[in-house]
């Protein structure tokens, strides 16, 4: 494989093992399973600690292991999350931006990456300090548990949390030690391959996934290559104490970027790519390590954890951003960035006093720091091999946040549940202008700094209804890529970019009727920004961004899902949500200076007003049969709301079929799936404000893939 090579297995495999008791003892009233699971009362820890889902008031959808893996490919978190209401995943099929991922409108203008939701992998912050995030290092298929948080949440996590996405790694393992193989290959010479290693011991607990990931792309310009490895490792201590290491290394050697199209040339063929990104080879490289260290320990009474991390991520990525004059059709922007992140939290969790009723009182700090080294070339066809090809731009950014915060979580009767916080959060842009071309120095800092808070109740007079009322913050700020990118072209950062600040007020209700044959959830949620920034336009792969003034959030959220036979479960999450544009002013395009186009009352564009998934599984015995049914509204391509994208029709139709039984001392699981079913022409995503309407990102038609993972445990 690329660059992780295959010499992982060996080493940690040693480790694994090495830490494992040499007498230990295979379990032998059940038979051997590589999936073996502990099947505990459902709880979530999204929120910072561990609780029971009724006692939670917030929105919270959680994915299990096997909604994550049963058929699924396990490439892109629209897979994982779209059964999860208030979540709107746009899947642009372009490996070199990710996913658009938006909760109640959080993260909606993400150019590229997860922007405006907090990411944790086993409660670790992979989320950077000025709040954007990159999913290269999470590989579905070593995932056990997915849980969203969806609302303001800067009281718990700090800048950016308008929603909050935690990823569970896959520790189940047979005692000693078990191997797992799982083979993928699809439509666009799609192919993905995953080896597991995992075993248990003693007081030792661990997991090494390796994977390789490819495709050709369903477009013109859009093959890529991925190689994942991610090592979990826990040993419990005496005194409760655990420690838990995670490291992982992620390479994307080549993801070519089709950019968007505009209405007429996805009308005429939506398999091609942007003339400009094919002329001016558009794609981007990308290379990820992140090592942690998390000791956590303490009784009912008193309880703490400290958390030790450190991310390095390279970036090389040529644009299709013409350079300054001159510049021909081939003559592009090769930019780089250098990252190294490095961060701690610790907290302790005290019960005061002898019974519930005052509850137990949650303090800590976020400390974290981030420095990225970015570079810009001119460059030609994709490369800065010739003379001409000279440095643009070079400069330092750091950025550094800390974050003292106070939770308060209090059971002031049996059937209610208090949950109130408080957050500071300080944050220091620096920049430091290493580029002496263009004759100005734009170094300089950037103090921010806001608190955020939160209140909720939950009660319980009923396991079939328990109503909650929240009132939350989130606090975000403009992250180091925004602040970079100056209408002027100048380097430094831009002066008239500031943070928005966001008030939500949601009130819901969950619960479960018949035991947990029925289980739904229903949220109203009410979201104000001030300040909000917004992605006003993107020319040839760059974006650019300002402060829109107000906007508004409101809507509705529906899960439910029902056991309405042994064999048979329906599920449906339906959200219903206006996202407006309060105040909005912009220069006009038409009119000369200073006149000003008015777009109050205009929709937010990239997301849409309505989308409902619904979803039905059949078992008998080893097999599954799932399919799974999402309809989208339209949705504009701009904040003038003068593109308008349509809907998605009769809509996205997938089904995956598959069978999971053992064939002597093998575990097998073959399965098959078709995707778009219906054959239905589809706009995954658009891109927002695209110069020369350059908006619409198309979804593949028909297509397919078949896959087998094959598990075995073995014996010592």
């Amino acid at each position: 494989m690329h660059r992780v090579g295959w010499w992982g297995i060996g080493a940690v495999s040693a480790l694994i093992v090495g830490v494992m008791p040499v007498g230990a003892q295979v379990d032998s009233t059940r038979r051997d399973s590589v999936r073996a699971q502990v099947i505990a009362p459902v709880q979530v820890t999204v929120t910072g600690r561990a609780q029971a889902l009724p006692r939670v008031p917030w929105a919270v959808g959680t994915q299990t292991l096997r909604d994550l893996r049963r058929g699924q490919a396990t490439i892109g978190i629209d897979e994982a999350l779209a059964n999860i209401p208030g979540v709107v995943i746009a899947n642009r099929y372009n490996a070199a931006v990710d996913q658009r991922l938006s909760i109640r409108g959080a993260g909606s203008r993400a150019n590229f990456g997860v922007r405006g939701v907090k990411v944790l992998l086993d409660g670790i912050p992979q989320s950077l300090p000025d709040g954007q995030s990159q999913l290269t290092n999470i590989d579905l298929a070593a995932i056990a548990r997915v849980e969203v948080l969806r609302g303001s949440a800067s009281a718990l996590y700090g800048n950016g949390s308008g929603g909050v996405l935690s990823f569970t790694t896959d520790l189940s393992a047979p005692d000693p030690l078990g191997v797992t193989a799982r083979l993928l290959q699809g439509s666009f010479g799609l192919r993905k391959s995953q080896l597991r290693l995992s075993g248990r011991g003693g007081a030792s607990l661990g997991a090494l996934s390796l994977s390789r990931t490819s495709s050709d792309g369903f477009r013109q310009h859009s093959a890529f290559v991925t190689d994942q490895l991610s090592l979990a490792l826990d040993r419990s201590f005496g005194g409760e104490r655990v420690l838990e290491l995670r490291a992982g290394l992620a390479e994307t050697p080549t993801a070519f970027n089709p950019g968007a199209l505009t209405v007429a040339e996805y009308a005429l063929n939506p398999d091609t790519a942007a003339l400009a990104n094919v002329r001016r080879g558009a794609r981007r490289a990308i290379s990820q390590r992140h090592l942690s260290a998390r000791l956590r320990g303490g009784d009912t009474r008193r309880s703490w954890s400290v958390s030790l991390y450190g991310q390095g991520r390279t970036v090389d990525n040529p644009l299709a951003t013409p350079p300054p004059a001159p510049a021909g059709p081939t003559n592009g922007i090769y930019s780089t960035i250098d990252r190294v992140v490095t961060g701690a939290r610790g907290e302790v969790t005290h019960a005061l006093g002898e019974g519930a009723l005052l509850g137990h009182l949650t303090g800590g700090l976020d400390v974290q720091r981030s420095r990225d080294w970015r570079r810009n070339w001119r460059s030609t066809a994709g490369a800065r091999d010739l003379p001409t090809d000279t440095l643009l731009l070079e400069q330092r950014e750091i950025v550094t946040s800390v974050g003292p915060f106070v939770q308060w979580l209090v059971d002031p009767r049996a059937w209610m549940t208090v949950s109130a916080g408080g957050r500071l959060d300080h944050l220091t842009f620096a920049v430091d202008d290493r580029f002496a071309g263009d004759g100005d120095g734009d170094s300089g800092t950037r103090a921010l700094q806001a608190w955020s808070g939160h209140l909720g109740v939950v009660v319980r007079p009923h396991p079939v209804v328990s109503p909650y009322l929240n009132w939350s913050t989130a606090f975000e700020t403009p992250t180091t890529t925004e602040l970079n990118a100056r209408p002027d072209g100048l380097g430094g950062f831009n002066p008239e970019l500031g943070p928005q600040q966001t008030a939500t007020v949601e009130v819901g209700v969950r619960g479960a009727v018949g035991g947990s044959r029925l289980r739904y959830e229903v949220a109203l949620f009410d979201a104000r920004a001030r300040d909000a920034i917004v992605q006003y336009l993107e020319t040839d792969g760059r974006a650019f961004f300002r402060n829109a003034g107000r906007t508004r959030s409101r809507g509705a959220e529906v899960g439910v899902t029902a056991a309405v036979h042994p064999a048979v479960e329906l599920r449906t999450a339906w959200t219903r949500a206006e996202y407006t544009f309060a105040t909005y002013r912009i220069p006009s395009a038409t009119r000369p200076a200073p006149a000003l186009d008015t777009l109050d009352g205009n929709r937010l564009a990239g997301v849409p007003r309505t989308s409902v998934r619904l979803g039905a599984r059949l078992t008998h015995g080893g097999f599954a049969l799932d399919a799974d049914h999402t309809l989208q509204s339209a949705l504009w391509g701009n904040d003038a709301n003068t593109v308008r994208v349509p809907g998605w029709g009769r809509g996205l139709l997938q089904l995956r079929a598959s069978w999971r039984g053992w064939i002597g001392a093998q575990e097998v699981e073959p399965f098959v799936a078709v995707q778009n079913l219906l054959d239905q022409p589809l706009i995954g995503a658009v891109t927002l404000n695209g110069a020369f309407g350059r908006v619409v990102e198309p979804a593949p038609r028909k297509n397919f893939y078949v896959g087998l993972e094959v598990g075995r445990a073995l014996r010592r």
